[in-house]
């Protein structure tokens, strides 16, 4: 079976989500920080009239932060049943990946922590880490931004 991919950049490593999810991707725009939230929650945005909460997955996954650059991007996602900005570095390419270049995950890294991570995709000279959207977030936190919105 064959994927579809959006591709982007965080911290110097590729990383891989379903290309279902996404809406859309969008240049950085106004964020509005909300005082008492995680510190992986960059505020809020206003998207064709929505108000929409926009995550830092290099703060969510314990990255050192980054100030935004001309290729800083916001993927607009589908996580679980809310709508989420989330900031990468870069978007670098739309990916069709067969399942066999998909290797799963080496035990050591394998625990609870990393439950978001689905895989490594092994391509000629790089390996991309295919992420499980849906487990970026738990379902607690996934309402708590959802509750952001409304």
């Amino acid at each position: 079976m064959e994927r579809q991919l959006v591709v982007f950049d965080l911290a110097n490593e590729y990383y891989g989500i379903n290309i279902a999810l996404v809406e859309s991707i969008i240049k950085t725009q106004a964020i509005t920080q909300l005082p008492q939230t995680p510190d992986y929650v960059k505020g809020v945005t206003n998207l064709r009239g929505s108000v929409l909460p926009v995550i830092d997955l290099r703060t969510r996954f314990g990255l050192e932060a980054q100030e935004f650059s001309r290729q800083t991007r916001i993927i607009i996602v589908t996580m679980g049943s809310v709508k989420v900005g989330m900031v990468v570095d870069a978007v670098s390419e739309v990916l069709r990946v067969s399942d066999e270049f998909i290797e799963p995950l080496p035990p050591m890294v394998s625990t609870v922590n990393s439950a978001f991570l689905k895989g490594i995709i092994r391509l000629d000279t790089r390996l991309i880490i295919l992420l499980e959207l849906s487990k970026v977030l738990d379902l607690t936190e996934q309402q708590s931004l959802a509750a952001l919105a409304n």
